[in-house]
């Protein structure tokens, strides 16, 4: 009688187990706002210790009898309005304004027309564009005070070069002189500022050229709009955007010019270039009436904010129109 062998079954692989994923502790509400404001510290301190401190130690120095006798003595008396009295009857105040309101408008209208001809005249593709825009930032890339001792030599009345061209061609016969003379000085500051603003009007407008699909002049010229009448419905209605910024940001930059004056007239001949901003600086650091000086800081700074806030909602309303 055989006996069979007992057979033996193979060990059958055991399942491999598997892991309960552990659950996420609930993250406090409060952590991802700690973090945000962690990020956001640093720009606020740099805000805080460079723009907001200046502005309120000016405010609070416009209400005080601030003179170079405080820093020895350490009091400056509280004068309440005085000192925007003081500035706002000051007889040159009224030129100064004046002055201001022809020096910006003048320099906007310049930088603006030539630096929206220019930046249309580089939207077309022809050898060496990017070398002659390259060359064209050079004014704008120079410091203001390099600048200004530059064309001071080429604005000199007996041996300017300007004068010494326009006498070799026969324009004038007697030497112009364009920085010491009431009637010439604040144009040719003017023209000076100008020069310096058409690369920051160029660089912007032609950037929110080359953002305009070409598209839509190739269909505003199938239905006849081509030159100015191109230009007119399809160029500026597009470009509005960027110039708004380059109108209001060209105001602002210029309302408050400084160095430029100062290194080509200083304010002369007979406040004929004195300017609101060139008048502060005069009253802190040549009068040393820092109180007064800046009580008329806060008026310019005044006078810029009103401007931007009524522009602003001038050309969103003209926006909501079109």
């Amino acid at each position: 009688m055989t006996t069979s062998a007992p057979t033996t079954r193979a060990a059958e692989p055991s399942a491999p187990a598997t892991r309960t994923p552990s659950p996420r502790r609930p993250r406090r509400p409060g952590a991802s706002a700690l973090v945000r404001y962690g990020f956001l510290a640093p720009a606020a301190l740099y805000l805080a210790a460079f723009f907001g401190y200046p502005i309120v130690k000016n405010v609070v120095m416009s209400f005080q009898e601030y003179t170079s006798a405080t820093f020895f003595s350490g009091l400056a008396p509280f004068v309440g309005l005085d000192n925007y009295v003081t500035v706002l009857s000051d007889p040159i105040f009224l030129k100064a304004l004046g002055n201001t309101a022809l020096f910006t408008i003048g320099s906007i209208v310049g930088q603006f027309v030539i630096g929206m001809a220019l930046a249309l005249f580089f939207r077309r593709s022809f050898p060496l564009s990017g070398f002659l825009r390259s060359v064209l930032l050079l004014p704008w890339l120079l410091p203001m005070i390099v600048s200004a001792a530059v064309w001071r030599w080429i604005l000199e009345q007996d041996s300017g070069i300007l004068n010494r061209a326009l006498e070799t061609i026969g324009l004038i016969s007697t030497p112009i002189p364009w920085l010491t003379s009431a009637d010439t000085a604040l144009v040719a500051v003017i023209m000076v500022n100008i020069w310096l603003g058409i690369p920051f009007n160029v660089v912007l407008l032609y950037s929110g050229l080359q953002a305009i699909p070409t598209e839509l002049y190739e269909a505003a010229e199938i239905d006849g709009a081509t030159g100015w009448t191109s230009f007119r419905y399809v160029t500026l209605p597009l470009l509005r955007p960027v110039v708004s910024v380059v109108l209001l940001l060209g105001v602002i930059y210029t309302i408050k010019v400084l160095d430029l004056i100062l290194g080509l007239t200083g304010g002369g001949p007979a406040n004929a270039t004195q300017t609101v901003a060139t008048r502060s600086y005069e009253m802190s650091f040549v009068e040393f009436e820092f109180g007064q000086g800046a009580a008329l800081g806060n008026v310019l700074i005044v006078i810029a904010l009103v401007f931007s806030i009524v522009y602003l909602r001038a050309n969103a309303r003209s926006t909501a129109k079109g």
